[in-house]
């Protein structure tokens, strides 16, 4: 469960204090959910969890079917950057992903509308 989490935080975009933040938890606590002996979180943070970082419950929880709430994959081992190339572009891609992919499109024309 410890990869499970650490790799949809990453996916997501988040640093652990963004994590702890979101799931109403201190830091520390993300850091041993993260760690292979560490603490297992409560269902009620493992569902915030899941919704924050858009992956499904029952992938977070037992690791079975796919990973992300899109249908896409997801593994535990996630890679840790994704293209992001400071602090600012690294907020702007945490929060694009929290937004249904409805309004992801509206974001995307918004943006290409100022001149990208």
């Amino acid at each position: 469960m410890s990869d499970r989490i650490r790799g949809a935080r990453t996916s997501a975009g988040l640093s652990q204090s963004q994590l702890a933040n979101e799931t109403g938890v201190k830091r520390s606590a993300v850091a041993q959910w993260e760690r292979k002996e560490g603490t297992h979180p409560s269902v009620e943070h493992l569902a915030r969890i899941a919704v924050v970082t858009q992956v499904r419950f029952e992938w977070l929880a037992t690791g079975r079917g796919c990973g992300k709430s899109d249908g896409g994959e997801l593994s535990a081992a996630a890679p840790t950057a994704d293209y992001a190339r400071n602090d600012l572009e690294g907020n702007i891609l945490s929060l694009f992903r929290r937004l249904p992919p409805r309004k992801r499109q509206v974001a995307q024309s918004i943006i290409e509308m100022l001149g990208v």
